[in-house]
């Protein structure tokens, strides 16, 4: 939560000192492209192989055969992560150049140009950070989740000094926040290593491609790297169109994801962190009805977070924007446009909650091939969307091209988590408790009255912009609270008790 709230407070500082337009979409694709890498080699393709490895480890083995492992892994990882970094730093900031100057002229040339130039920073943050979820891959394996949770809070801190302290020094003040990423990625993993000592686990990184852990834990990473890789793309081709559209599409899009961000980082991602380490113990330990009972609680923790925050985001998607991001150089059209493409990814938050908490119940038994298939399936009907939606709105003169993007994002991610919860249940892994179809109309029931209520009471966008800070923050914390507050009762109304989130043993 606290990372999150200062991630709000980052993007906050964002808009009011670059606003949306050529420099702030040079910097977040310059700053997506090892977000990328960093997926499949950090939270990506490497956890799920690592941490159901370690979590065997753990149970089985002895401490002295844990330590190798990580020294091996540490080791190994690192070493092609220096190599990838190298490569990266060498090749891309060239081809940027080449692209901008071989295919574009004025503001989309000098947005190449700039981010090839931003590259140089913040492509050897994938290192660094590669290296802290591997750290935070062990703490999560020994239930320490407080301290891997708030690293990220380190690397808002950074961003925001180097926004506010450093930015006006610079010709391009961008500049100062894809340095700042560099740090940040430095401070996080040396934050973390103090905590692998007292367990003793800080061990020398020892080259080990042939360690049997190891072995075990690439040939898991080969189908899940290539999964990561699937959303990734995904990803990187809604950037690519976004950055060929009007100037400020890749921000509007970025504004808006940070705000679905919020609950899915806040409940989606800890949901997750909990759930792998606990399914791949009792995966390890042949605790099939536990398994199931822990994967359950977790379905229903999703449901019951995601359907009303996705409500809440569709239906006050203009307050947010404005109250957070629509000041000095942000401007009102930014509003509106952020506000489009932000409802559009509302749609999609309850399926993105559920791939978070559904995958675990794949890769906690060691299965990291069943994923790709669903990503794989995502990628292809969200590519399809993407031209669809894209082609579609430009040919009616839509201004707001960009929601198609996101749009096409929310429904894909339907099929993903539709997927994964379908093979769950054929292969009887996972066995509902009973009452799931009433809890969900309740759920659902609770939300709908929560979002008609707002729609009608809630002032429109253009008012909200006219209102100073005090008054837009006064009326969202209002308008939060009670949305809170009547899908609470509603809950309580249509008979949801605390016992059926009751956490299995």
């Amino acid at each position: 939560l606290i990372s999150r709230i200062l991630g709000l407070v980052r993007d906050i500082v964002f808009a009011r000192y670059f606003g949306a337009g050529m420099a702030t979409d040079a910097f977040f694709v310059a700053f997506k492209i090892p977000n990328f890498m960093r997926r499949l080699f950090a939270e990506g393709a490497f956890s799920q192989g690592f941490i159901p490895v370690l979590s065997e480890y753990k149970v089985k083995r002895s401490h002295e055969e844990v330590q190798t492992l990580v020294s091996k892994v540490m080791g190994t990882l690192g070493l092609v992560l220096l190599i990838l970094t190298g490569v990266g730093v060498l090749i891309l900031p060239p081809l940027f150049d080449w692209i901008g100057t071989g295919w574009f002229e004025g503001e989309e040339q000098q947005k190449f140009l700039l981010a090839g130039d931003l590259i140089r920073w913040t492509f050897p943050y994938i290192f660094f950070i590669s290296l802290t979820a591997l750290v935070s891959g062990v703490l999560n394996t020994y239930r320490l989740f407080a301290l891997p949770a708030f690293t990220p809070v380190l690397l808002n801190i950074v961003l925001i000094g180097a926004t506010i302290g450093f930015s006006p020094l610079f010709d391009e003040p961008v500049t100062a926040i894809a340095i700042g990423v560099f740090v940040a990625g430095v401070v996080q993993l040396l934050f973390l290593l103090p905590a692998l000592y007292r367990l003793r686990l800080l061990v020398v990184p020892v080259w080990g491609w042939i360690h049997e852990g190891v072995n075990r834990i690439s040939r898991l990473m080969v189908p899940a790297i290539f999964g990561a890789s699937v959303v990734q793309i995904n990803l990187m081709i809604d950037t690519a169109i976004a950055f060929l559209l009007v100037s400020g599409s890749v921000s509007w899009l970025y504004y808006s994801d940070r705000l679905v961000e919020f609950p899915l980082g806040i409940f989606g991602i800890a949901l997750s962190t909990v759930l792998l380490p606990g399914l791949s113990g009792r995966f390890a330990s042949d605790q099939t009805e536990a398994f199931s009972k822990l994967l359950d609680w977790g379905i229903r923790w999703a449901l019951i977070i995601s359907i009303p925050a996705a409500t809440g985001l569709f239906v006050l998607s203009g307050p947010l924007i404005a109250t957070l991001f629509g000041y000095d150089a942000f401007s009102l059209h930014s509003i509106e446009m952020s506000s489009l493409s932000l409802m559009a990814y509302a749609i999609g938050l309850p399926a993105f909650i559920g791939v978070k908490v559904l995958a675990p119940g794949f890769f906690a038994r060691q299965d990291t091939k069943t994923p790709v298939r669903a990503a794989v399936a995502a990628m292809i009907v969200n590519v399809s969307l993407n031209i669809l939606f894209v082609l579609s709105l430009l040919a009616v003169d839509f201004d707001g091209v960009h929601a198609g993007l996101a749009l096409a994002t929310s429904l894909g991610a339907y099929v993903n988590s539709g997927l994964l919860l379908y093979w769950l249940l054929k292969s009887g892994v996972y066995q509902p408790r009973q009452g799931w179809r009433g809890f969900f109309i309740q759920v659902l029931l609770a939300s709908i009255s929560m979002g008609g209520i707002l729609w009608i009471l809630v002032a429109d966008t253009g008012l909200w912009f006219e209102w100073g800070f005090m008054q837009r923050v006064a009326r969202l914390m209002l308008w939060v609270g009670a949305g809170i507050g009547i899908f609470a009762v509603g809950l309580t109304l249509l008979g949801v008790r605390p016992g059926q989130l009751a956490k299995p043993a």
